[in-house]
């Protein structure tokens, strides 16, 4: 059995788990917030059977899209004056996946 930790937008999060459970998955989704901008998450936790893996994995990749977006730039005055530069264009949304091992699985 594995465990797997998709982290995806929240945009995009009901649309991956909703994919995940039409496909027979059961999914727990935890709200996260991302470091770099600070924008919502969802963490969405999915126990896999071995077999099964590849399966989930392209769920989450064919519900999950990555997309450019423009953001303010983030200055921080102390270190680079008062002056803003130009917004910045970044590529948000998409997933980052962990696929672990679990040692033991009990449903209580």
């Amino acid at each position: 059995m594995k465990l797997i930790f998709a982290i995806v937008s929240h945009d995009d999060s009901q649309r991956v788990i909703r994919e995940l459970t039409h496909g027979g998955f059961q999914v727990t989704k935890l709200a996260t917030t991302g470091g770099f901008l600070m924008a919502g998450n969802a963490t969405l936790i999915a126990g896999v059977q071995d077999n099964k893996v590849d399966e989930a994995l392209e769920l989450i990749r064919k519900s999950s899209r990555s997309r450019r977006q423009t953001i303010p730039a983030m200055n921080d005055p102390a270190t680079t004056g008062a002056f803003a530069s130009a917004p910045i264009e970044v590529t948000v949304g998409g997933a980052t996946v962990f696929v672990l091992d679990v040692d033991r699985f009990e449903k209580i």
